[in-house]
């Protein structure tokens, strides 16, 4: 039924009409509701901490500044699709300077915070804490919580990348897929050398890693990588390459997870990572096996990644000087080191330019004690640079003697890795945990069977406590051709068997396995028997001893220096051509209007055909230019060869 419109007079007629005020308000204000209870909404204690979280993170949010703000959606505007070169400028730049500029002192904002910024995207979530945690490890102190919770982002990103149903539509650049692996590592090794330290956790900490199960457990770690390989076929798509064969075979032989780029060089990488690993275990053996499909060159797809490079050459170094394989250990790290000062100006503009600087130190130190232990002249240069940097120790080895061994531990306990312990304390046993948590003296350490570094330092200092004599007794085996036993002992102030002995032990320790440089591919624990030294003896009565010479190596002197020459020609070839001095174009121009127009044109042709016959005016000419050329030139002590000035 319509609804009939009040004309306007109509209504006006009714406003005097008397209203029941009863029917207007009701009874409102007239019960007793004063006296009934105000009914208060109902929040049990999960739905406060809810409210509170959700207020805290939005005065979290309203803190954090609007650039971060814009950089953050750029950022994952760019993962999203899968922008290469947007992703590389975000996190090689944008990521540090931002950092550098708000947070080098404190916390990135958390995940939760920024989550409304990013859509609360699940793997841009993963992967701004794998940032967050790994700017908390290297800038500030984490805590347990941070430890665990770490641990679980990085079991939530690998479970993603692993356990999908196909691969997975993400692309991210070489070098962040470098420092996932990298950083997962570092990780898991701090947090062992925090867990064997006993005596310095509180109860609640005690607590957490009683119940903590297998948080940075060896096995967890150890499985995450060799599940890289597995699932991308690293190992067979390298040696599938390496036989030749074409990208359809290689495509079906690797499938659909090793033909995409992430899991390919995450694949690769985690070579690289298990060869870390095995190290800081003490199995240097494994460590190098686990490498044997992996090329030492510059060829290899680790070098496009300068950091993953320079940390091969270390640990494959450093695996040569535990097995006794100084020679090998030598030719690595005089490799990289040669590389590393060849690519120092471009070093300085990597954000980890000081990380590399302190590896190289290490390696310096690490040379300098191979070479102690096996004299070589392989690269004067890098030799040069480790006696500026350790000047005292590299002396003290070089001599030999008791004072040696004190030097060989300071080189050796600042070059060497933060070796773990595979296993972790008893946490789980209160009994066995007590026992550890004693007071104890000072000759008793309890925390010692947990110190790795100090086993392996122990091992290591044994067989350079063995080979301390070697030094004294060569620099007396190098002036003469013969000499007799006795005379020789009562230069050592020893007896004939114990000069005997030392004898015997130099001749061992100038006998190490080597690889075979230049031949046909072989994995870095294979190699045959060769003698270091340079010295060789006989005992008969008399000792009889010959030296052999190794000549310098000229040919990669010569290579060295036709390049450079090369390129000196080549910058040559393209720079303009000078402007002749105004002496000769004054004297081209008397001589074109002189009397003899004839001559300029002689002159010009002298200078294009040389012909047989020059007129003496054109000669002249010609040899006053010259003079005047030469002494502007001594004048102005033009560059010349190499930058010297002559």
């Amino acid at each position: 039924m319509a609804h009939q419109q009040v004309p306007m007079w109509a209504a006006e007629a009714d406003i005097d009409e008397e209203v029941d005020s009863i029917l207007a308000i009701g009874n409102y204000g007239q019960g007793h509701f004063e006296d009934a209870p105000i009914q208060h909404p109902q929040f049990d204690e999960a739905s406060i901490i809810a409210i509170q979280q959700h207020m805290a993170q939005q005065a979290a949010f309203s803190q954090i500044p609007d650039v971060v703000k814009a950089f953050i959606v750029r950022f994952y505007q760019a993962v999203l699709d899968n922008n290469l070169d947007e992703i590389t400028v975000a996190y090689e730049s944008g990521w540090n300077k931002y950092t550098e500029k708000f947070y080098s002192r404190t916390e990135w904002p958390e995940a939760e915070v920024i989550a409304p910024l990013v859509n609360d995207d699940p793997i841009f979530l993963i992967l701004y804490r794998e940032l967050y945690y790994r700017h908390v490890y290297s800038r500030l102190q984490p805590n347990i919580d941070d430890r665990f919770h770490s641990y679980e982002n990085s079991c939530e990103l690998f479970n993603y990348l692993l356990n999908s149903d196909g691969p997975v539509k993400l692309e991210l650049p070489e070098q962040w897929l470098w420092d996932i692996i990298d950083e997962f590592i570092y990780q898991y090794q701090v947090f062992c050398t925090w867990r064997s330290k006993v005596k310095s956790k509180t109860d609640e900490e005690l607590l957490m890693l009683a119940e903590g199960g297998p948080v940075w457990s060896s096995y967890s770690v150890l499985n995450v990588l060799y599940s890289l390989m597995q699932k991308s076929k690293i190992n067979d798509y390298i040696m599938a390459q390496r036989e030749g064969k074409s990208p359809e075979e290689i495509a079906e032989i690797i499938g659909e997870f090793g033909q995409r780029p992430l899991y390919r060089m995450l694949g690769y990488f985690s070579i690289i990572g298990l060869l870390r690993v095995h190290v800081l275990l003490g199995d240097f053996t494994l460590a190098l096996k686990v490498m044997e499909n992996v090329e030492l060159n510059q060829k290899s797809p680790f070098t496009r990644v300068t950091a993953c490079h320079v940390t091969t050459y270390y640990y494959v170094g450093f695996c040569y000087i535990m097995l006794r394989r100084y020679p090998d250990a030598i030719r690595t790290f005089v490799t990289i080191l040669n590389f590393i000062l060849r690519m120092r100006q471009y070093h300085t503009r990597s954000y980890q330019y000081d990380q590399i600087s302190k590896t190289a130190d290490r390696m310096y130190a690490l040379f300098a004690i191979c070479n102690a232990l096996s004299p070589t002249r392989l690269d004067d240069n890098i030799a040069n640079v480790a006696k500026e940097r350790f000047n005292d120790q590299y002396s003290k080895i070089s001599r030999g003697g008791p004072e040696a061994i004190s030097a060989f531990e300071e080189l050796f306990l600042y070059a060497c890795p933060k070796f773990i312990c595979a296993n972790p304390p008893p946490y789980e046993d209160a009994n066995a945990m007590a026992t550890l948590l004693q007071p104890s003296s000072p000759t008793d350490s309890a925390n010692t069977g947990f110190d790795a570094t100090q086993r392996h330092l122990a091992l290591f200092l044994s067989d350079v406590a063995a080979q301390s004599p070697v030094p004294t007794l060569r620099s007396f085996l190098k002036l003469y051709t013969s000499l007799d036993a006795k005379k020789l002992a009562n230069f050592l102030d020893a007896d004939e068997e114990e000069m005997v002995q030392e004898m015997m032990v130099m001749k061992q320790a100038s006998k190490s396995l080597s690889r075979v440089p230049g031949g046909e591919f072989a994995g870095l624990l294979d190699g045959q028997v060769i003698t270091t030294s340079d010295l060789n003896f006989v005992i008969d009565e008399m000792v009889h001893i010959t030296e052999s010479t190794v000549g310098r190596r000229y040919a990669g002197w010569f290579i060295k220096n036709t390049e450079r020459t090369q390129k000196i020609f080549d910058d040559l070839k393209h720079m303009p051509l000078p402007t002749p001095p105004a002496s000769i174009l004054n004297n081209a121009s008397g001589i074109s209007g002189g009397a003899n127009p004839g001559l300029a044109a002689s002159a010009i042709a002298a200078s294009v055909a040389a012909p047989a016959v020059v007129p003496k005016e054109v000669v002249d000419a010609q040899a006053q230019a010259q003079a005047q050329a030469q002494k502007a030139a001594s004048a102005q002590k033009k560059v010349a060869w190499g930058g010297v000035r002559v």
